[in-house]
Order: structure tokens, then C-alpha cells, then sequence
């Protein structure tokens, strides 16, 4: 029995990715390019044990939305509303996470009076899940959801093609990158609520000035078994100041070399008229002043 050696691949770069998504691209009519989500939203698990503090869940967001390079909104809301004791924060197409969590929000609600009792997180995990994988990606919504319900806190990660994930902490868009190194050197269990909103807040400012896709003011949600208590606009770090110069000219400071006024109204007659616009006999005219037309000439009479 003759036993064939093991080949060994070529050292140095492996070029058939490179063959392969040329061939893909031909076939596709060009190499799909990656979208940015341009969006920092973050969330965290707080409370229990020796902390002295009920169990919760503090939501965070940036309220930039982009347009490509354009800022189309400087103040928008990030965190959604899906029930009482469960909020969403979303990243992506704005259009689709403000749809996917109305939708799920009113299921839940239907869920809710079928079963007789509060939809649990996971149950809006689930659904958030199974709707997006059914469109494989092609809704934009990536969300960070959190709440809680009777089995105390939660938190989850739905990515836009229908993957989950269930952490202690959790950042997603593209400032998460920022934001999760805030956590990672930061974040210890059972903190305080205001010790969650200050590393919440920290992590979004974190994303707001090392990412182009996110920017403006800090929004806050915290969720526990009594509610949620939302902090719109909880920091506003980039607040417009004063100029440092007055722009404003006085009045005849730029001159101009020549000034045209013409009048732009014509002559008209209105007549009072019935029955379908048809003349009738003895009707009245009621005369409009007449004035110069366009260049100082007689206007054109135009008939009512």
C-alpha cells in the first residue's frame, strides 16, 4: 500500500477568494458593497445582588441619522417602544427598525391579551428573529433589546439576518467598536443604576466623537419591574455655542451699480357671471387698475 503525502499549501497570499468573488461579481453585475449602519446603540445589565438595587436594563442611543455623507436628523429617537417593560434600540435602515418594532410591538400586545399576561423578552425575541431571518438581511434592522419580566432582566442582540445573541452587556452599529471598549475595561456585575447610566452614557459618547455615523445627543432607557423610565436628550455634548465673530453687515455696506423695478401687475376685467360660465345679459364689470406690464408696456387683457 503506497501512502500519499499530505501537500502542503503554497506559502504566501492565497488569491482564490479573490477568483472567486471576481467570478461572483460577473455574474451578479457588480460585488455588493457593505453598508454602514452609522449608529451607536448600546445596553446593560444592572442591579441584584449585593448592590442594594432592583434588576433592570439601561438602554443607550445616539440620535444621528445619516443620509450617506448628509446628517438628515441631528435629534432622532433611536429607542423604540415594544411594551411596557421592553424597549428596542435600533441600527440600521430607519425606516425598517421603526417598522419591525411597531409590528412586533402590536403582536406583542396581541400576544399579551390571548395569553392573559405580559409577553416575556425572549417571546420578543423570537418573534424580532424569525420575522427578520425570513428576509435574509434585506431588512436593515439591527436591534438591542432589552427588558424585564418575571424571570427578572434580559438582554439580546438580533442581528439583521436573524442571529441572536444574550449577554451581560451588548453594543451594536457602527460606533460598537468604541463603545464595547468602554464596557470591556469598565463594566463589573451587579452595578448601581447611576453607575450603569454613567458607563451607559460613556460608551455612547464613545461612539458619538470616534464615529462619522454617529453624533449628537445621548438618549437613556432604564427598564425595571415598575416600568420604563426614559431619559430623552440625557447628555448634549455637542450643543451649537455662541460664534466667536458677528457676521452681520450694516445696511449700504456692499454697493450696487444699477436697480430695476417693474410692476407685475396686468389688466384684467372680472365678470360676474352664471350657469355654467355661459355670458348673461346684464352683467356686471367689475374694472381692476391697470399697470404697466413686464419692460413698462400695456398689459395683455386675459378674460375671466
Amino acid at each position: 500500500m503506497v501512502s500519499k503525502a499530505v501537500e502542503t499549501p503554497n506559502a504566501g497570499f492565497d488569491f482564490s477568494n479573490y477568483a472567486r468573488n471576481e467570478f461572483f461579481g460577473q455574474r451578479l453585475q457588480g460585488i455588493p458593497k457593505a453598508t454602514s449602519t452609522g449608529t451607536t446603540i448600546v445596553g446593560v445589565i444592572f442591579g441584584g445582588g449585593d448592590s442594594g438595587e432592583e434588576p433592570g436594563v439601561c438602554l443607550g442611543a445616539d440620535t444621528r441619522a445619516t443620509g450617506g455623507p448628509i446628517v438628515a436628523d441631528k435629534n432622532c429617537e433611536k429607542i423604540h417602544y415594544l411594551t411596557p417593560q421592553i424597549r428596542c434600540c435600533g441600527a440600521g435602515t430607519a425606516a425598517d427598525t421603526e417598522f419591525v418594532t411597531n409590528l412586533i410591538s402590536s403582536n406583542l400586545e396581541l400576544h399579551a391579551l390571548s395569553q392573559g399576561r405580559p409577553a416575556r423578552v425572549v417571546t420578543a425575541m423570537t418573534m424580532l428573529k424569525q420575522y427578520l431571518f425570513r428576509y435574509q438581511g434585506h431588512v436593515g434592522a439591527h436591534l438591542v433589546l432589552g427588558g424585564v419580566d418575571v424571570t427578572g432582566p434580559q438582554l439580546f442582540t438580533v442581528h439583521a439576518h436573524g442571529s441572536t445573541d444574550k449577554l451581560p452587556y451588548v453594543t451594536m452599529g457602527s460606533g460598537s467598536l468604541a463603545a464595547m471598549a468602554v464596557f470591556e475595561s469598565s463594566f463589573k456585575e451587579n452595578m448601581k443604576r447611576e453607575e450603569a447610566i454613567a458607563l451607559v452614557s460613556r460608551a455612547i459618547r464613545s461612539g458619538i466623537f470616534n464615529d462619522l455615523g454617529s453624533g449628537s445627543n445621548v438618549d437613556v432607557a432604564v427598564i425595571t419591574k415598575n416600568g420604563t423610565e426614559n431619559l430623552r436628550n440625557y447628555e448634549m455634548p455637542n450643543e451649537r455655542g455662541l460664534k466667536s465673530r458677528n457676521y452681520k453687515f450694516r445696511r449700504g455696506t456692499t454697493a450696487w451699480t444699477k436697480e430695476s423695478i417693474r410692476s407685475l401687475i396686468v389688466s384684467e376685467e372680472i365678470k360676474s357671471t352664471s350657469g355654467a360660465g355661459k355670458d348673461q345679459g346684464g352683467v356686471e364689470v367689475v374694472p381692476v387698475p391697470t399697470g404697466a406690464g413686464a419692460g413698462g408696456e400695456e398689459g395683455m387683457e386675459i378674460d375671466s
